[in-house]
């Protein structure tokens, strides 16, 4: 199989990213792309940093296990299949599953971080920023930890001002214009998408004609 072509995708909490992720799968066969999340890299719990109050801060980059994150993106841009068991955040209401991993022409990369942990950074062929406004993200941040999660508007509130708005503005905002491509996305993000899968796309036929 030819070294696949590596995207990573980042930008700041609640910018879009999940939405755009899916969208992006969706327009391709699954044997074509592979989706590797940071999201399935935290440390334990019991190990999270805690804040002056006591409440664990899962939005630092110490919180992800980057060792094993840029490990799993080498051995996959081998070629080579990749295992995880999912991360739950601890949810005794989910049994975690083993997740594999497999070797595809696009592979994309995504979490907060991918562009601050150096080892994950220089194995990207393209990088990919999701923006939007902050009162945007706060907005859709309130709105998902609320549904998704359970918090009250307090709690959310309480996170985004201590742990995620600092956690932006040093570790995600200064890589911002590393990026390749930087899409836009306050109200939508259709065409930066049309224009991102055309692209793959003719890396997928390139991939392909290679390998005949």
């Amino acid at each position: 199989m030819q070294h696949p072509f590596i995207v990573g995708i980042t930008g700041g909490s609640a910018s879009g990213k999940t939405t755009f992720l899916r969208r992006l799968l969706a327009s391709f066969p699954p044997e074509d792309i592979c989706l590797i999340s940071q999201d399935n890299y935290y440390h334990p719990r019991e190990t999270q940093q805690v804040d002056s109050n006591g409440v664990t801060n899962f939005d630092l980059p110490s919180s992800i296990d980057s060792a094993s994150y840029a490990a799993d993106v080498q051995r996959i841009s081998q070629g080579l299949e990749v295992r995880r068991q999912e991360y739950t955040y601890n949810n005794p209401n989910i049994q975690p599953q083993d997740l594999v991993f497999l070797p595809a022409p696009i592979v994309v990369v995504e979490g907060i971080f991918v562009f601050y942990f150096e080892e994950v950074a220089k194995l990207l062929d393209l990088k990919v920023y999701i923006d939007a406004r902050e009162h945007v993200k706060l907005q859709r941040r309130i709105v998902r930890d609320r549904d998704e999660r359970g918090y009250d508007l307090e709690d959310v509130l309480y996170r985004y001002t201590n742990h995620v708005a600092p956690t932006y503005e040093k570790y995600i905002k200064p890589f911002k214009h590393d990026a390749d491509i930087i899409i836009p996305n306050n109200h939508h993000f259709d065409r930066g998408l049309e224009v991102l899968v055309s692209f793959l796309r003719s890396k997928v036929t390139a991939s392909k004609q290679a390998a005949e």
